[in-house]
């Protein structure tokens, strides 16, 4: 809600200044999962509400404001509060699927709306799984869109998204140590094919970054950027055994989940059920063992 009214303030700002809103550019997060399973509770934030505000935000961008990216779904923040790497892909996946469903029925041609639709994912420390993470979501989209919806723009095929490095994988003790973390997230984060990313800064477990620490953090994503040449080259770990196995497996098992959500009546009903927030929980404990019994060493 309130990513909805900050675009509505924004555009409202654009029509008094006599801004044409078809000139207008930005992102809206508007993801109605995020505001329901992650940040407020289901009986708080009805799912079914917030879920219609979020299409009728889409909706109405597609109509009057072009050029702006009216939703990112948000897998970035189901990743922080505990999800797995195949849960982050597969319940933003969920989302975009309903939120093109429901556009749909109220009229809309999918090609007037798919191509703004935009996507945020996290990098999490498992360094070549989430490089198939991206490489895995990106091949499912392209047949979502291309089968299931008939798309016909290209655009619309394609899976645009942002990156953040992982908040949840920086250690207070030693803080330091998150320059590499968060360095080695970034690279993942270019080698599997992200559009944008933002480096988190170093000391970001223990308070609101200092202007030290988010200039390194500023300068590592430059160093990615400019000195290592990994921009240069599309897919560059593509043919890669390791990497494409691995890609495949990722998408394996993102489809048994898309397909469970289908049996469980859409991301909606599984949200407005529990189902997600036990499904989050779950793997966040699962998680937190692996730490603390070492199976999962983190330095």
């Amino acid at each position: 809600i309130c990513n909805i009214s900050i675009q509505s303030m924004y555009i409202a700002n654009a029509q008094n200044r006599g801004v044409p809103l078809n000139e207008l550019t930005g992102t809206s997060q508007n993801d109605f999962l995020m505001e329901t399973a992650i940040t407020i509770a289901p009986e708080v934030l009805p799912p079914k509400a917030s879920f219609k505000l979020s299409c009728d935000a889409i909706e109405y961008c597609a109509k009057h404001v072009p050029r702006w990216n009216p939703i990112s779904f948000a897998g970035y923040n189901y990743r922080e509060a505990g999800c797995s790497a195949t849960q982050e892909v597969a319940f933003v996946l969920a989302n975009a699927i309903a939120c093109t469903e429901e556009l749909i029925k109220r009229g809309l041609d999918v090609d007037s709306f798919a191509p703004r639709l935009s996507f945020f994912f996290s990098a999490h420390s498992d360094f070549f799984e989430e490089i198939a993470k991206y490489r895995a979501a990106r091949r499912i989209w392209y047949r979502i869109m291309k089968e299931r919806f008939k798309a016909k723009d290209t655009r619309s095929l394609a899976l645009r998204f942002h990156v953040q490095t992982a908040g949840v994988a920086l250690t207070a003790q030693q803080p330091l140590n998150n320059i590499a973390r968060a360095a080695y997230h970034g690279l993942a984060a270019v080698l599997g094919g992200a559009q944008s990313v933002h480096i988190d800064a170093y000391d970001e477990a223990l308070c609101t970054p200092t202007e030290l620490s988010a200039i390194i953090a500023l300068r590592t994503n430059q160093i990615l950027q400019l000195e290592t040449g990994v921009t240069r080259t599309i897919d560059p770990l593509g043919g890669s055994y390791f990497v494409e196995a691995l890609t495949n497996q990722l998408e394996e098992k993102v489809i048994r989940v898309l397909n469970k959500l289908d049996s469980l009546g859409g991301i909606v009903k599984a949200t407005e059920n529990g189902w997600i927030h036990e499904e989050i929980s779950d793997a966040a404990y699962e998680y937190q063992l692996a730490v603390e019994s070492g199976r999962m060493p983190i330095v």
